[in-house]
């Protein structure tokens, strides 16, 4: 019976991922801070004990096998993690006083949350802030299994261990590519959209069913080009000329400018953002003054829309 192969140890992984930076024993020993022969001789019992040859012995030198470079890859997936529970703990000590954990959808990490973020950091500038987008369901999981301090999303659906709060409430618009023929209008009416190009949303998209429902009931009919999952995504693709689209205001009024031109519309598609707070997560004092923040980027934003578009539910 063979004897049992003494363990890995983390002295081990360090002197191989050493010797895989550096290419070479030498190098190796001096980032350590050790001799030459130590490092040989931790190599050589690496491969001992996993029963590997993870290096090609090469008119002196090293070359790493395939199974050197597959087991490299692994040691470096593990360090990563390492190395991210240390940024973990320098952030905790430069941020002595405190972190926020937000979580939105996409929209609004590009087009409410910085306004928003400014505004608080200027009054807490010792606060460290996370802001994670999501798209939905994973958003609505997340917040119900309490993982952020709070959450941006556009419905209040029901959520479980949640509560939500209306900030801001607008239309939906419609965006043209500059130069587009139906920009002699202030706003447009179901009926100019027949046969014109069309950026959708995704068919799963509840902002896409309401659209098409509209439409239908209107019998207008659209020549449907693309299909996207983002708001900025159909902005991006409209002012390139793909074609027509609607979206989100905040969205619209951000990508506005470089190619593309914002319509209201003559017909409601309301767009609503809710602040939402996990029940059960641990109080943070900060939640309450970040929404201070967020009410007011979101009052300075419907202002604005207001006077970018004023009167044109009133124009034809």
């Amino acid at each position: 019976m063979k004897p049992p192969r003494p363990p890995l140890t983390h002295r081990h992984v360090e002197v191989f991922r050493a010797v895989m930076a550096a290419g070479s024993v030498t190098g190796a020993a001096a980032a350590l801070h050790t001799s030459q022969p130590t490092v040989s001789r931790e190599l050589a019992r690496m491969e001992h004990v996993l029963d590997l040859r993870l290096f090609e012995r090469v008119r002196g030198r090293l070359a790493p096998t395939a199974q050197g470079y597959a087991l490299h890859e692994e040691v470096q997936r593990s360090y990563a993690g390492l190395e991210r529970v240390a940024d973990t703990a320098v952030r905790l000590r430069q941020f002595t006083q405190g972190q926020l954990s937000i979580a939105c959808l996409p929209a609004f990490a590009h087009a409410l949350l910085p306004g928003a973020c400014a505004r608080f950091l200027q009054a807490h500038p010792g606060v460290s802030v996370s802001v994670v987008p999501l798209e939905s369901p994973l958003l609505e999981e997340r917040l119900a299994a309490q993982a952020h301090d709070l959450g941006i999303t556009e419905h209040d659906h029901a959520l479980a261990g949640a509560a939500a709060r209306l900030l801001l409430e607008l239309d939906e618009v419609a965006v043209l590519p500059a130069g587009h023929a139906l920009l002699a209008r202030r706003r447009l009416a179901a009926r100019d959209f027949a046969g014109q190009p069309f950026v959708s949303f995704h068919p799963r998209d509840p902002y896409r069913q309401l659209v098409d429902g509209l439409f239908a009931e209107a019998g207008v009919e659209r020549r449907r080009v693309l299909e996207t999952d983002s708001a900025a995504a159909v902005c991006a693709m409209v002012a390139h000329g793909v074609g027509l689209g609607i979206v989100n205001p905040l969205t619209a009024l951000a990508a506005a400018g470089t190619g593309l031109e914002v319509r209201a519309l003559a017909f409601a598609i309301p767009f609503r953002v809710h602040a939402v707070r996990p029940a059960h997560r641990p109080g943070n004092p900060l939640v309450e003054r970040f929404e201070s923040a967020l009410r007011a980027e979101c009052d300075e934003l419907g202002r604005t829309v207001a006077r970018a578009w004023a009167g044109a539910r009133r124009a034809g």
